[in-house]
């Protein structure tokens, strides 16, 4: 069983992984960060953009080691880390498809009334668009 973990490093992605790790002690888990487009990239070259991805995404697996180990004591569980580029939402539903992932939790920012309807929650869009079981942790 593999289980994914969307992780931003934020009080509730923190508590998703604790539940995940006590949870589903002896399954796979992939923590997966979803980076935004960052700005000008839209407009540059092909090659440019793909090597500039390159490099946000290795130092976003630097970066995401050690907000797990802060977390969580780095022998504990064996976690794989893996890193998107995109909307938040749709990156996790669509990585979660593709690598045929049983499982996914997720943390509840807590947000309601007009700041959800603006916002809107990347956790409910998880859960209405994904097609296996979500958990959402508060």
């Amino acid at each position: 069983m593999t289980v994914l973990v969307a992780f931003d490093g934020s009080d509730p992605a923190q508590k998703a992984l604790e539940h995940a790790v006590r949870t589903f002690e002896d399954e796979e888990i992939v923590l997966l960060r979803v980076l935004d487009r960052p700005d000008g990239l839209i407009d540059a070259g092909v090659e440019f953009t793909r090597e500039k991805l390159k490099e946000l995404r290795e130092e976003t697996r630097t970066d995401l080691s050690a907000e797990v180990e802060a977390v969580l004591d780095p022998g504990e569980v064996d976690l794989r880390t893996e890193v998107a580029v995109g909307e938040p939402a749709r990156e996790i539903v669509e990585y979660a498809e593709e690598h045929d992932v049983d499982h996914v939790v997720v943390g509840n920012h807590g947000r309601d009334g007009m700041a959800r309807v603006l916002l809107g929650s990347v956790a409910e869009q998880v859960v209405r668009r994904a097609p296996m079981p979500v958990t959402v942790v508060r």
